[in-house]
């Protein structure tokens, strides 16, 4: 079984713990929550690059391996870090529950040492219309990231990333 954690924070207050769990070649059960979004739909995404020395602006594009446009989780034509939207309640909080057989942990197409990124904004799945549809689902600026982290041999690595 491959284990992940990335630890998103931001200096607007919004926190969380993602978790990522994988057994064999099996779908990536993605597991957490985030606190201090505003309530309502947010991006959720993997992006290629697990950099956050300039804060979530250097978190590079949507992981796509496969250079396909942007959808939804369920949709064949995707980006491998689509991961639709999180749900934030009236309290601010988002709990995250989302099985995907496109991000594993580990091969070409690994997911470990990217970023995970939540936006301010729903995703529209690429299919809102908007310019920015089909490469980013138009999903505003990015509240929160942290890079996903996996060491072989053991359940977990977290760094806490301050942006």
């Amino acid at each position: 079984m491959g284990k992940a954690v990335a630890v998103l924070s931001s200096t607007e207050g919004v926190k969380g713990t993602i978790f990522f769990t994988q057994e064999g070649d099996g779908p990536t059960t993605v597991t957490g929550s985030i606190s201090g979004l505003k309530p309502g739909l947010h991006g959720f995404h993997v992006h290629a690059l697990g950099d956050t020395t300039n804060g979530c602006m250097s978190t590079g594009p949507h992981f796509n391996p496969t250079g396909k446009e942007h959808g939804a989780p369920e949709d064949e034509n995707r980006h491998v870090g689509d991961l639709g939207n999180v749900t934030a309640g009236q309290d601010g909080v988002a709990n995250v529950n989302i099985t995907d057989k496109q991000i594993p942990l580990t091969g070409p197409h690994s997911v470990i040492g990217r970023a995970v990124v939540v936006h301010a904004d729903p995703d529209d799945l690429g299919k809102g219309g908007h310019e920015l549809s089909k490469s980013t689902g138009n999903a505003g600026g990015r509240v929160a990231c942290g890079r996903d982290h996996w060491t072989p041999g053991l359940d977990a690595v977290s760094v806490d990333i301050q942006i």
